[in-house]
């Protein structure tokens, strides 16, 4: 007989497992399809062991910086399986707690593939190759997504890799291509080099992370290529001959032809749904460009069955996939809850410096016809950066003239994605400009930037 639920959701990542969990809470029974750990992607190859990574990497450097702070450290080395392992072992634990979670707000977990049969039906095939029937009201799709294969760059997991097996590599490569200039290819390039690597970051469009303000861009590149990283940018990566002992990497510029030797090159060039076998075709869920079609609150055209995460429009991030999640379990359990704002969803990138942004940039904002007030202050202005040795970068807002709103905030620097929330919540609240700046911040903090940027922007900026 085929296990029943209330509800029942593919896959257990940020959006899955949270999505789940909520459930429970407001009453319902659930379970949770997954093949492999429980956290996903997020969890297991993505946001938390390279966070992992990126620490061991940070504190690498700090030890090889000690005089800087007027202290002696000598004989400084890695063993980079250790490095590895732990990063391992921080993912293993996480996982370990989302178990935790489940058992404790009664949680099933089916192990194995899921493909929807019909409306309430889901079909399970377990790791032995059974397989098992599920049955529930409601159905959540939150599968996630992949490295994404360009034509020219197959990945075989050993010479051309994706995220994955960036992470758990068996020894430190001495040269590296990084092929995209996104979170994911601007961290791994920070680690690798930071660990002695060589490393050379081909990126198509004119600028790296190109989705941030074009000021942020150049502060990254101008970071990037002061530790030695060989950043080109227009630039596309059209062969890769493995036939040798490593790899030779043909890259067309503005200039010509370029050929760099490495010994691995890694495709950072984004990521590709997982709709495949699910069975979206032969129920008529509508499908576009990749992405699953839902409503306001993540039901698709079928009803009773929803999507959320990296598998429906929008940003493809952790902390939104788990917004969805929560907000599709609660208009499913009769709640009234608000639709998300994709306006005002925070993106981080934690390589040295971090990025931070929320909202328009400034060109984004002139382009819609805002007459702006930007604000900037930079770090090397800041007693707190300057006491910690972390001066490069800086916070970036912009306002509108008219009415004060909030229109974005870009930060580059140490530690900017614990001070990103701040802008989030205060433009949630429509907070203005002068509510900001007449709101005390403590000193010395790196967060007093976000105040004294304001100031810029209205022309009462003390410590500039």
């Amino acid at each position: 007989m085929a296990l029943q639920y209330d509800l029942v959701v593919i896959g257990s990542g940020p959006g899955g497992y949270v999505a789940a969990i909520r459930a429970s809470q407001l009453g319902l029974k659930v379970g949770v399809v997954e093949r492999e750990s429980l956290g996903g992607i997020c969890l297991n190859w993505g946001c938390i062991p390279t966070k992992a990574l990126l620490k061991s990497a940070q504190v690498f450097e700090y030890l090889n910086h000690a005089g800087d702070y007027g202290l002696k450290a000598e004989g400084i080395g890695y063993d980079f399986g250790a490095v590895i392992q732990r990063s391992r072992g921080v993912a293993d634990g996480m996982s370990k707690g989302i178990n935790f979670l489940f058992k404790k707000n009664k949680i099933d977990v089916v192990s194995g593939t899921g493909k929807l049969l019909a409306a309430g039906k889901v079909e399970v095939t377990k790791p032995d190759g059974g397989k098992e029937t599920v049955e529930a009201k409601h159905i959540i799709l939150a599968t996630g997504a992949r490295s994404r294969e360009l034509p020219a760059l197959p990945i075989d997991g050993k010479k051309i890799i994706g995220y994955r097996q960036a992470m758990v590599l068996p020894e430190l490569p001495k040269r590296l291509v990084v092929v995209g200039s996104g979170a994911i290819g601007v961290e791994f390039a920070y680690f690798y080099r930071t660990m002695g690597t060589e490393v050379t970051v081909v990126e198509y469009l004119p600028r790296i992370v190109p989705v941030e303000d074009e000021e942020v861009s150049r502060q990254m590149e101008k970071s990037f290529k002061k530790i030695g990283i060989n950043v080109l940018t227009s630039a596309e990566v059209t062969k890769v001959d493995t036939s040798g002992e490593g790899c030779n990497v043909t890259i067309k510029t503005a200039k010509g032809d370029q050929q760099i030797a490495c010994d691995v090159v890694l495709s950072a060039a984004g990521v590709v749904t997982n709709l495949e076998n699910l069975g979206l075709e032969e129920l008529g869920i509508k499908v576009e460009k990749g992405r699953v079609i839902v409503d306001d609150y993540y039901q698709t055209n079928v009803p009773g069955i929803y999507a959320i995460g990296d598998i429906v429009p929008g940003p493809a991030l952790a902390h939104v996939a788990s917004a969805e999640g929560i907000i599709c379990v609660e208009k499913i359990a009769g709640h009234h809850p608000e639709p998300l704002n994709y306006q005002n969803i925070p993106g981080c990138t934690y390589a040295s410096p971090e990025i931070a942004s929320v909202g328009l940039t400034e060109a984004e904002a002139k382009k819609q016809g805002y007459d702006v007030l930007v604000g900037k202050f930079p770090f090397s202005a800041s007693g707190k950066a300057s006491a910690g040795g972390v001066k490069d970068g800086f916070v970036k807002v912009i306002f509108d003239k008219k009415y004060g709103e909030w229109l974005g905030a870009h930060m580059i620097g140490a530690n900017v994605t614990e001070m990103i929330a701040e802008v989030v919540v205060a433009r949630k609240l429509e907070t203005t400009g002068h509510e900001i700046i007449k709101a005390v911040h403590p000193h010395p903090t790196m967060s007093e930037a976000v105040m004294e940027a304001a100031a810029a922007a209205y022309g009462e900026v003390i410590h500039l």
